[in-house]
């Protein structure tokens, strides 16, 4: 169906006349029911109109090739209109296929977007807020979280005002669209599904282990050698630096082996599940091998090749380590805590309950995993041997080795890359390899407890199953946490942080700023990918230009670079395993079966001190170049020494 151009216009003229300056909601939301959509019009599918945006942000438009219209001579041309005045703002910008227009907002208020071609006009009303807006709806759920220590509601308001902006401030459309467009969104989302998938299927294996006898023997066995709180804490370490190359895999696996391990040995729930969350993303981040690697190198190479450098992405990432200053005394600081027994703030409180009470989560924690999987039995004429949690474990963890190489090597044979392992490794596809280990695990327990009589066919499925609806919540909070993930990208909150972080920013604070601005974002939204995709291509070309401009020297360029892309990989990474809403602090809380509020509140004042740590003694000494990276480093070591002599204290019994 065509409509011209007059007669939207006439339409649009006609209400804006008919109201008063203050447009209600109602009203606006039906013109654009009418006039957006129109009957037979399908224009919406091939632009990426926003739904609503900030105030002094650039809008992005693009009009991607498979999706052109058929009629499209002549060329689309872009128009954005302001409501109330029907102001220009800019000049209209032709729009071909694959072409990026930027158009910018001057203030908060209503704006008509208009793409013309010919007689055919498509339109669309967008709401722009204060830039603050965009950023309501994770600091609400973190907020609510952290006051009411229940995490559903917390998240589930905090995605319910997100869509209610992206809609008019509209709550009843806002919850509609979080019901039948948002969560359908999260939940055929290919890797969110997968993750799900191994999860619990990762779940069912370990019911499996437990009720043959797997876990116990392993616990006998590993009480020879760890015979103390300081040996369990440490094991478990040591086991999260050697899972380096997946920081999933290390999550779930490390929590759900050495889980009953440190239940027997008194360690909290709390501590384990901070010992488990910090070691997995800190490991991967600064891994040579790892499936972190393909997706730093590629958004170091596109910003290199922005800039005209012709310079090895993967060189410059190994030279940006000393600079990663975050992750390493994150290392480093577990290994402190765990080998010293000192503990202050809210874990040292959750430490000693531990080893006065034998009470290892709060007395009214909600732990990310049933009671019944907690109390699942070992069969009764079944005698523990280590071997039958060992080999199941093996088997997996083999699996996925091979299958990242597998699946790295077919992606850089296709990609024409070099086959070394690093781009293998890098290429390969984590979500898809991890399922893979998770059902090769899960079959290798059947086999053998059948083999072996320890339990029936029925009795396998049951224990299975147990382990499998174990992990419901768990999985209903890492649905909700996707979601609100999809609406900070829709609010561009993560923009928003940056463009206002922008107008401080200078060649010799700029790696300590970039990491507090990797840090809030990936805190607030969640995801350490998805901060570092969005500020590595915006912050490394200024760290190569501010110093230019500045008319600093070759060697001040190369320390603002360096700087730059270790604070973006480390600030992400803080966020990635200390904000409630993102997925591997979710899941360090399911697999150590752990509160997951608790769990928050625990580990969060040990990453602020090893985060202020790292911008005091590293980013800002480092970053102006009044010291080595490999001498603040040890600075920063240090005084995290200090601190926890001063604050920290012993658990009674750990005296």
């Amino acid at each position: 169906m065509v409509f011209p151009e007059t007669a939207y216009r006439s339409v649009f003229s006609t209400a804006r006349r008919s109201v008063c300056s203050l447009v209600p909601v109602l009203s606006l939301a039906a013109c654009v029911s009418a006039l957006a959509k129109p009957p037979g019009d399908n224009f919406s599918a091939h632009f990426n109109f926003p739904r609503a945006t900030y105030s002094s942000s650039t809008l992005r438009f693009n009009l991607p090739e498979k999706k052109a219209p058929e009629r499209q001579t002549p060329a689309w041309t872009l128009q954005v209109y302001r409501w109330e005045n029907d102001a220009l703002q800019g000049e209209p910008l032709a729009l071909g296929p694959g072409a990026i227009a930027e158009i910018g907002i001057s203030g908060s208020g209503h704006y008509i977007l208009e793409a013309r071609s010919g007689d055919l006009t498509h339109l669309r009303v967008i709401r722009s807020f204060p830039g603050f807006v965009s950023i309501l709806p994770p600091l609400l759920a973190i907020f609510l979280a952290l006051v009411f220590r229940q995490v559903i509601p917390a998240l589930f308001v905090g995605v319910w005002v997100g869509t209610s902006l992206l809609f008019n401030l509209n709550p009843w459309i806002g919850l509609l669209r979080l019901l039948d467009t948002y969560l359908v969104q999260a939940m055929t989302d290919p890797d969110h599904v997968r993750i799900i998938i191994f999860s619990m299927t990762l779940g069912g294996m370990v019911g499996l282990i437990t009720r043959a006898g797997g876990a116990a023997g392993l616990i006998k066995g590993l009480s020879r050698l760890a015979v103390s709180r300081r040996m369990g804490q440490f094991s478990t370490w040591l086991m999260g630096l050697l899972i380096f190359f997946d920081d999933y895999s290390n999550t779930l696996m490390v929590g759900n082996t050495m889980r009953p391990f440190t239940d027997k040995l008194k360690i909290s729930r709390e501590k384990l599940s901070f010992i488990v969350d910090s070691t997995a993303a800190p490991v991967a981040s600064v891994a040579l091998i790892s499936t972190w690697i393909g997706f730093e190198l590629g958004l170091i190479g596109n910003s290199l090749a922005h800039l005209g450098l012709d310079r090895n992405a993967y060189w410059l990432f190994i030279k940006s380590l000393p600079y990663n200053f975050y992750s390493w005394a994150c290392l480093v600081f577990v290994l402190m805590v765990a080998w010293s027994e000192r503990d202050f703030g809210p874990m040292r409180r959750a430490e000693e309950r531990a080893v006065k009470t034998g009470k290892l989560l709060e007395d009214n924690a909600q732990p990310l995993m049933d009671d019944e999987m907690t109390n699942l039995a070992l069969k009764t004429n079944s005698p523990p041997h280590w071997y039958n949690a060992i080999i199941p474990i093996g088997v997996m963890s083999l699996t996925l080795l091979i299958g990242l190489y597998k699946s790295g090597h077919a992606a850089v044979t296709a990609n024409g890359k070099p086959a070394t392992l690093y781009y293998i490794v890098g290429e390969s596809d984590p979500f898809q390899v991890l399922l893979w280990a998770a059902f090769a695990g899960t079959f290798t327990c059947i086999i053998m407890y059948l083999i072996q009589r320890i339990l029936n066919l029925r009795e396998c499925v049951e224990a299975f199953l147990i382990g499998f609806k174990s992990l419901t919540l768990a999985m209903i909070i890492l649905t909700l946490a996707r979601i609100i993930q999809l609406v900070c990208g829709e609010l561009e909150t993560a923009n928003y942080i940056l463009s206002v972080s922008s107008g401080v920013l200078n060649p010799g604070l700029l790696p300590a700023l970039t990491f507090i601005i990797a840090a809030a974002t990936s805190f607030s939204t969640g995801t350490s990918w998805g901060s570092m995709a969005i500020l590595t291509p915006l912050i490394i070309p200024l760290a190569y230009q501010l110093p230019l401009e500045a008319g600093l020297p070759a060697s001040a360029v190369e320390l603002s670079l360096l700087g730059t892309v270790g604070a973006v990989l480390s600030g992400s990474v803080f966020g990635d395993h200390c904000s409630p809403i993102s997925d591997t602090t979710i899941m360090s809380s399911m697999s150590c079966g752990a509160d997951h509020v608790d769990h928050v509140r625990t580990q969060l004042p040990y990453a602020l001190v090893v985060a202020l740590a790292a911008v005091i003694l590293g980013y800002l000494p480092a970053g102006m170049g009044l010291i080595s990276p490999y001498l603040s480093l040890p600075a920063c070591i240090l005084l995290l020494w200090l601190i926890l002599r001063i604050f920290g204290r012993a658990a009674p019994s750990a005296g």
